[in-house]
Parts: structure tokens; C-alpha cells; sequence
């Protein structure tokens, strides 16, 4: 055995610390203390290290999340507490009853003070510590007997390895919900999908996929995360008396707490914090179907004890369903900007997740052939939070005799040109290009969107209007709109038909950035325009970039750099760019400096509310776009926050740390100003 000298200990310990300590900043309290590239410099720093020493890798080390050889299969683990499920409540009676039962059997007439907690959609899991250190993690199973994920779970970088305590308790078991943000299931999706794999129905199914991996090392690349609720097992004297004091002091180990957790006085306080949340469930960064409230007093929910299956001190209130049944009457193939072919299910209105549904998404032509969707079936329908309405599966049983198979065309709709399927895409395009009047609506939209050219007055119902009337047909057309024809349009009078032909002529002076993205380059969002206008100075320069030029610009890889080279090799690219140039679109040299020097890297902004003039998304993609970080919670490291209507805790925070707030006004003036 290699002899190791105590300094090269006391660096790889150093090593071990900072890396813990950094994860927690991380991924716990949002709040990083150092870059990414420097996070992986001191990664690969311990992995050198502990390749050459490997006697010196402990449970605890950083290098232990990266995931192992593969399990044959899980263990069973026997649950020395049952993992209770909770009764439901679907109404304000029944949380009410739940409230009377529990003065009932406490037989005590003061108000019972609760703890209300939002619902998450994940998998419950049980985390079992010893001396401080993880030795066992397991899912919830029948509440019994659970499945051993410690692999798994350790490749979970918001739950430590060892507990954050000088004097950790004997044993303590830590119970939480693995789940995935709305964000980290997305850019899963995308992920799979590029590799020709199935994509996740939602972010609860692909937290419980990839937590029963055999293969730790799969799990270790899903964008999971945990959330502690509870403890159970605590061997030591001198343990908070109240579930709010219980989980401080398990953040204080080290785990991640809903920083929407609330303390309510009394029952009416539970049921204005589930109908706050309720109204504002869309805008959290997770999904959750409810609410869960606990009698506060640990000392008196041993007094209301448990049920076989559920414990008398709390209950959940479920918010109203997002899978209803509705009947499908049609199927409509929509054409996208880029040639996209999207079928969307027409649908008999159904009320599901709060809201009255009469459409919804079918994706691709894999999605139609997976449902084997006929016209007039039955159908599960699923909303979930802000997410698009889509067709989870068919109800066969209730399939009409004779009914017509949904197939996927082969021409576009709109203008009979042949759709073609790439081998290594999943999504089918129309090859009509520019003779596509649905692709040039849909390009000229894109052209005048907030982010791009921000012509204010040009909606969507006159650009299909315009285009469909033969007044233009490219975007290069706009600038050649005169008040006689703009008047002539049903519904837009002289004074806003001038307010459009002002709007238009402000559009003439941009930014390099902003013209990039309204060009509507395929994948080229607002981040890959900032990255291609700081690194090149001018638009001729970008046209003849060459493929390692694009590459060597981080963030920007080899499939987008082929569109870029694909966009600007086509003639008709250039002339449209040089039409545009001739008619005043321009971006002075200053512009693309400001853009350089406008910076708000290094700053972190939370958004909160509701904003009625863009989606929260587009306003991310704009502070992104200036460097800054968006977070989804306040802290003492939050640079700014911008509060929408209905603001509630995130405010209430920013405000008691002193933190500057913008309303929307001031936000889309600062916008302006930048």
C-alpha cells in the first residue's frame, strides 16, 4: 500500500470539505459561491487525488454521487415505522371535519395551530443516518416494505452523505420526496428525445424512473431533487416539540426545506394558505397536487396517534383533479414556424386542473401511433400545473364500432407540400418553405415578438389577416405597409393603423442580438444570439463562420451549429438580410458595445407573480440573456426581484431582507432602458 503524507491528507480532506460545503450552497440554499468551471476543476482535483490514494475515499466524499457499478436488482427494507399514506380532503367541509376531529379526540377547545405544506408530486422516500452518515435509503413501497435506493440516492446532490452537525444524533431517519422541477424534466425530455428515446409523460413518472435505476450512473445524470417533510426514528435527548422546529433543525443537517412552508394559527389560516396556493401553483417551479397539513405540537399528534393506513394529525388537501375523461372529435395538423408539423386534439370541453379544456397536444406522429388514437374515443386528459393539456391514453373499452383510424398526412395542410421525417428527428416538417403560408404567418409573428423586433400593435389575428389577403408575404413586407392598406383591415382604425406604422419604423433600429433571434434561425433562442453578437462584430461575419468558429463559442454544439450554417448558406437568407438592410433595419456599432457592457453576470433575480405583458419565460430569457442567474427562491444573495400580480411570500421575504423589488412597470422600463 502507497504510503500517504499527512499533508496530501489534509489537502484531500480540504478538498472533500469545500466540495460538500459548495454542493449545500448549490443545491440547497440556492446561493452558489463559485462558478461551475470551477466547481468541476475541484471535482476532478479530488478524483486524481483518490485515484492514486484510493484507501482514502470515504461514504461521505463528492466522488460517491457520480454513481456505481450496476445492482442486479433492489433489496427489500422493512420499514421500522410504517410509511402512512394521508386521508384526502376535496373540500373546505372535509378539512373542516378533519379539524373538529382532532379538537374531538385532543378534547380541548383551544385552537390547534398546523403546519401547511405544499404537496409535491414525487416518490416519498426514507433516509436512515448512523453517526451522522447515510447508510440506508428507501422508497415508500406498500408503507411496510420499500425498495433499498441508497445507490441511487446518493447521486442526489440537495441531500448530504453526512449530516452538517458537529454532534449528529445516533440514528435519525429523515423522510422527504424526491422530485423534478418543471425545468430540470423538460430539458430531460429534450435530452431523451435526442436520442431518438421515449420521452417522460410528466416529472412525478420520471422521478420514479429514474430512482429505480439499476444503473446508479443513469440516475446520476436526472435533474433530481429532495425535500425533506419529517422525521421519525431520533435517538438523541433534546428534540424540537413542534413540527416547524423539527424541520429548522433538519435544514440545519444540511437538507433542503419548501421555502413555501407556512405556520397557520388555526384552520381558517390552512385554508386561506391553500387557496394562495391553489391560485399561485401554476407559478411554482414543481408540480404539486395539494396541500399537506400537520397538527404543529409534536406531543399532540402522539395524543391523536395513527390509523392502520393514515395518522389522525394530518390530512391532505387535494386540489381539484388534472385528469378528466372527455371524448375526442377531431385532430388538427398544425404548421410551426420552422415547418414543424404539431397534431392537436380537438376535444368536447372538459373542466380538469381548474380550468375548462377543449384542445390539447398529441406531439408527433410516434405520440398518435403509441395512443392509436380513432376519431370519437374516449380519452384521459391530464393538465398538470401550466403545462400544456395533453392525451395521456385512450379509454378502449368505451371505442365506437367503425370508428376511423387517426393517421398521420404526408402533405402539409395548409399547402400541400410533402412533409418529410428526418431519421434523426422526431418531429415531421413541411417542405414547403416560404410557399407555406402557415410558415410564413408564423415567421413574421416570431419577427415581431417582444424579444425580437418588438413591434408593438402587430398581433397574431392581423398577421394571418395580412398574410391571408396577399399584403405581405415575408417579413421583409412589413416595411413596405402604407396607412391605406393597414386601414382597409377590418377592425384597425387610422389611429392605430399610424401607431402600427410608427412601431414599425422604431423596429428599423436594433440591436445585432435582437435581429439575430428574429430571424428565427432554428434553435436559436435569445441566449445563442447574445453569444453569436458578442463574438462576432458584425452579420457578415456570422454568415461566413465556419463550423469550428461556431463550436469553439461555448454553449453552441454541433447540432446548432449546423443550422446556423444551414439558415445562412441558403441565397434566400441573404437576400432577405440585404432587403432588410436596404429598407433601414440597422444596428449601430454602439449597440452591439451596449450589449457587451450591459451585463448582469454574477447577479441572481427571482421572479414572482403574475406578469400580464409577457410569460415569466420570457421574461428569464431576457435576464439570462443579460447574465443574470433566475432563481426560484429568495435569499440574502438575491440581487433583485420582479413581483407580478398576486406576489405573496417570495415578496413578503425580499422585502424583510431588504432586497430591491421591481413591479412590472419598472421592469419593462429597465428593459427598455437596456
Amino acid at each position: 500500500m502507497v504510503t500517504i503524507d499527512d499533508g496530501i491528507i489534509a489537502s484531500y480532506r480540504r478538498l472533500v470539505s469545500d466540495l460538500q460545503a459548495h454542493n449545500h450552497y448549490y443545491h440547497v440554499l440556492d446561493d452558489p459561491r463559485i462558478s461551475d468551471v470551477e466547481y468541476d476543476g475541484l471535482m476532478r482535483q479530488l478524483l486524481l487525488v483518490e485515484k492514486q490514494y484510493p484507501q482514502l475515499i470515504k461514504k461521505d466524499s463528492p466522488s460517491q454521487r457520480i454513481g456505481g457499478a450496476p445492482l442486479p436488482e433492489f433489496n427489500q427494507v422493512q420499514h421500522t415505522v410504517p410509511m402512512l399514506s394521508l386521508d384526502n380532503a376535496f373540500s373546505v367541509e372535509a378539512l373542516r371535519d378533519f379539524d373538529r376531529r382532532v379538537h374531538e379526540r385532543l378534547q380541548d377547545s383551544v385552537k390547534v395551530s398546523y403546519l401547511c405544506e405544499p404537496k409535491l408530486d414525487g416518490v416519498a422516500v426514507s433516509l436512515i443516518y448512523k453517526e451522522g452518515m447515510l447508510v440506508q435509503a428507501a422508497t415508500r413501497g406498500d408503507g411496510a416494505t420499500g425498495e433499498d435506493v441508497t445507490a441511487n440516492i446518493k447521486t442526489i446532490k440537495s441531500l448530504p452523505l453526512k449530516l452538517m452537525s458537529d454532534l449528529p444524533p445516533r440514528l435519525i431517519e429523515i423522510r422527504g420526496e424526491v422530485y423534478m422541477t418543471r425545468q430540470g424534466f423538460n430539458g430531460l425530455n429534450v435530452f431523451v428525445k435526442e436520442r431518438g428515446e421515449k420521452p417522460f409523460v410528466n416529472p412525478r413518472n420520471a422521478a420514479a424512473g429514474s430512482l429505480r435505476q439499476l444503473d446508479s450512473k443513469v440516475t446520476a445524470r436526472r435533474p433530481l431533487n429532495f425535500c425533506a417533510y419529517s422525521v421519525e426514528q431520533y435517538s438523541d435527548y433534546g428534540s424540537p416539540d413542534t413540527q416547524w422546529g423539527m424541520l429548522e433543525y433538519v435544514g440545519r443537517l444540511g437538507f433542503r426545506i419548501n421555502p413555501d412552508i407556512s405556520f397557520a394559527v388555526d384552520i381558517d389560516a390552512c385554508e386561506s394558505y391553500c387557496n394562495s396556493l391553489f391560485t399561485r401553483r401554476t407559478l411554482l417551479s414543481y408540480d404539486i397536487d395539494g396541500v399537506v397539513i400537520k397538527v404543529n405540537d409534536l406531543q399532540k399528534q402522539k395524543l391523536l396517534g395513527v390509523l392502520s393506513r393514515s395518522p389522525r394529525w394530518a390530512i391532505a388537501r387535494k386540489f381539484p383533479a388534472e385528469e378528466a375523461f372527455s371524448q375526442l372529435v377531431a385532430v388538427d395538423f398544425q404548421v410551426g414556424r420552422t415547418g414543424a408539423v404539431t397534431p392537436v386534439a380537438r376535444l368536447s370541453p372538459v373542466f380538469v386542473g381548474g380550468v375548462t379544456i377543449s384542445s390539447a397536444t398529441l406531439h408527433n406522429a410516434d405520440e398518435i401511433s403509441r395512443l392509436g388514437l380513432h376519431l370519437g374515443d374516449t380519452v384521459v386528459v391530464r393538465r398538470a400545473g401550466d403545462v400544456i393539456p395533453q392525451v395521456v391514453r385512450v379509454v378502449y373499452e368505451r371505442r365506437q364500432k367503425n370508428s376511423s383510424l387517426v393517421l398521420f398526412p404526408k402533405f402539409c395542410p395548409v399547402c400541400s407540400a410533402p412533409i418529410l421525417n428526418h431519421p434523426s428527428e422526431v418531429v415531421a416538417r413541411c417542405s414547403g418553405s416560404l410557399r407555406c403560408s402557415a410558415q410564413v404567418k408564423q415567421a413574421i409573428k416570431h419577427f415581431a415578438s417582444r424579444g425580437a423586433m418588438n413591434i408593438n400593435g402587430l398581433g397574431d389575428r392581423l398577421v394571418d389577416k395580412l398574410v391571408d389577403a396577399g399584403c405581405i408575404a415575408s417579413i421583409v413586407d412589413l416595411y413596405d405597409l402604407t396607412l391605406p392598406t393597414l386601414t382597409q383591415q377590418e377592425r384597425l382604425g387610422d389611429k392605430s393603423a399610424r401607431n402600427l406604422l410608427n412601431a414599425i419604423e422604431k423596429s428599423k433600429r436594433t440591436t445585432l442580438q435582437k435581429f439575430l433571434y428574429a430571424l428565427g434561425i432554428r434553435e436559436v433562442g435569445v441566449n445563442c444570439a447574445r453569444l453569436l453578437a458578442k463574438q462576432f462584430t458584425s452579420i457578415e461575419e456570422i454568415m461566413a463562420a465556419r463550423r469550428n468558429e461556431l463550436l469553439s463559442i461555448e454553449g453552441i454544439g454541433p447540432v446548432l451549429a449546423e443550422h446556423i450554417q444551414v439558415f445562412f448558406a441558403d441565397p434566400k437568407t441573404y437576400e432577405i438580410i440585404t432587403e432588410l438592410q436596404r429598407k433601414g433595419v440597422h444596428w449601430p456599432l454602439a449597440s452591439v458595445d451596449e450589449v457587451r457592457d450591459i451585463s448582469l453576470h454574477g447577479q441572481v433575480w427571482v421572479l414572482t407573480g403574475r406578469m400580464e405583458s409577457m410569460s415569466r419565460g420570457e421574461a428569464r430569457n431576457v435576464l439570462q440573456a443579460l447574465g443574470a442567474r433566475v432563481s426560484d427562491s429568495v435569499s440574502s444573495k438575491t440581487s433583485r426581484l420582479v413581483a407580478g400580480s398576486g406576489a405573496g411570500s417570495k415578496l413578503k421575504k425580499a422585502n424583510a431582507l431588504d432586497i430591491p423589488v421591481f413591479d412590472e412597470k419598472q421592469f419593462l422600463q429597465f428593459i427598455a432602458d437596456t
